[in-house]
């Protein structure tokens, strides 16, 4: 796993820049490619926010898998772990979500999928996240799926029973 540290001055506010175009109505132009997820902080109880790219949507189930590019330690990953439960917004699309982290196996088959549709993307990814770029390989997929945590964002159910 890649031993740099968490973003933060130019580099921070770059990255959050996407978000104030989600705030403006403007989240349909990264198409279903991105999503904005909004979660709860693990110490303040304050919602927060952040852009992550859409690993895979697989459109049966309606379930988003998004990777933590700064592994187990970015904030929002250590947030959804304390509370799994999340707000997304594709588009202009919300909806309410349940995080949970899959075991590296099946990781590795939706990091496949990905490889396969987005093959300079994948080498690109996985050699920011892991400091080294892995080929779009399902053995390249394993390697990213042991070392780079991947999240299932699934239709919280719960609520869909109670409307």
């Amino acid at each position: 796993m890649r031993t740099g540290t968490l973003p933060s001055g130019v580099q921070r506010w770059l990255f959050r820049a996407p978000i104030w175009l989600y705030r403006a109505n403007l989240g349909w132009l990264f198409g279903d490619r991105f999503l904005l997820l909004m979660h709860r902080g693990r110490n303040s109880g304050k919602r927060r926010y952040v852009l992550v790219e859409v690993v895979y949507h697989d459109q049966a189930d309606d379930t988003f898998y998004i990777a933590s590019g700064w592994g187990e330690k970015a904030n929002w990953f250590r947030n959804i772990q304390h509370d799994p439960q999340v707000m997304i917004q594709v588009g202009r699309q919300r909806s309410q979500r349940l995080a949970s982290r899959l075991p590296p196996d099946e990781a590795a088959s939706i990091f496949f999928k990905y490889a396969q549709a987005h093959p300079t993307a994948m080498r690109a990814l996985s050699g920011f996240m892991l400091g080294t770029p892995v080929p779009p390989t399902a053995e390249g997929a394993q390697h990213l799926a042991d070392s780079v945590p991947l999240v299932a964002l699934r239709i919280d159910t719960r609520l869909a029973d109670h409307t």
